[in-house]
């Protein structure tokens, strides 16, 4: 029996065209409402859930829910859409903890699980996209950079980001948000220069 989330129930509702949204447009509203949300989100996922070990691939799993319904429809308000959703992940995550317990096991191979190796052209893609990556990452202002890296693949914390840079911690979500911005426009090149901030 699927278990049903609340995710498509509960958020502000989307736009009342009724069709489907595009990859690219979907990829657009993500990047430009979003991702600049990301500080809000990961302050609500480390508010209200326990492990902290758990919190990236959780914000993983909104993003995942939030581009799969956006998908149907783009919200009308990313916010509450996006917190909403959290909270029916997380919900759904104390569930089935609740009903499913986790046994540990200490030899895998026991198990007849084979390994999940890449295929050749699976790591020649990955290589390209890394490669898009680092070039994209070099076309940004250098304070951008620092912030976005520093953020991004580091994993710093806004506070730990201000201290390292020696900036005020707004400063350092402007950065992050111009940066974001600037990378998703050289890799996609779809988001609406009208939006951008002078």
């Amino acid at each position: 029996m699927t278990e049903t989330t609340d995710t498509d129930r509960d958020y502000v509702g989307p736009n009342s065209s009724g069709s489907g949204v595009s990859t690219p447009e979907v990829v657009a509203w993500f990047v430009r409402e979003v991702l600049p949300l990301e500080a809000i989100l990961m302050h609500f996922l480390r508010h209200n859930w326990r492990g902290a070990s758990d919190i990236e691939d959780l914000r993983q799993d909104v993003y995942v829910r939030v581009c799969e319904a956006a998908q149907n429809g783009l919200p009308e308000q990313a916010k509450p859409f996006v917190l909403m959703t959290a909270r029916n992940l997380l919900v759904d995550r104390v569930r089935r903890e609740q009903i499913v317990p986790i046994e540990v096991v200490s030899d895998l191979d026991a198990l007849g699980l084979a390994m999940d190796a890449p295929s050749p052209e699976r790591a020649v893609m990955a290589r390209d996209e890394l490669r898009q990556v680092r070039e994209a990452l070099g076309g940004l202002p250098p304070r951008a950079r620092e912030a976005v890296v520093l953020g991004r693949i580091e994993g710093l914390s806004g506070r730990e980001i201000a201290a390292r840079m020696g900036i005020a911690e707004c400063t350092v979500s402007e950065h992050l948000s111009n940066g974001i911005r600037q990378l998703a426009d050289i890799l996609y090149g779809d988001a609406p220069s009208s939006r951008r901030k002078p």
